[in-house]
């Protein structure tokens, strides 16, 4: 038995897009810009930070809180104990508990 080998056939591929212009604007920005990454210089990216500004006061309020621990992390509306649906939310959780929440449709009596 002889081992045949396998022909590898080489394709050309065609290089796809618009061709690049070293000489563009575009182009020389990000030359720089990897110029300078490559040399170790640090980049500023994003929206720069205006100090005491009201967001900054928020997060700041927020980093102290969750410095002392009081920070609960919840949001949006607090939950009402006294209020019809939290009532029958208890009652059902009590229910559960007991054991005597009965699921299902009741059985018809034939």
């Amino acid at each position: 038995m002889k081992k045949q080998e396998k022909q590898i056939e080489v394709v050309e591929t065609k290089k796809l897009g618009r061709p690049v212009n070293p000489t563009s604007v575009r182009q020389k920005q990000l030359a720089e810009k990897a110029a300078l990454k490559a040399s170790g210089v640090e980049i500023k990216r994003g929206r720069p930070v205006v100090a005491g500004s009201k967001n900054q006061a928020k997060l700041e309020r927020r980093n102290k809180l969750a410095e002392a621990g009081l920070l609960t992390g919840k949001r949006g509306r607090p939950v009402d104990p006294t209020s019809v649906r939290q009532k029958r939310v208890l009652e059902l959780e009590m229910k559960r508990a007991n054991g005597t929440l009965k699921l299902g449709r009741p059985k018809t009596k034939a």
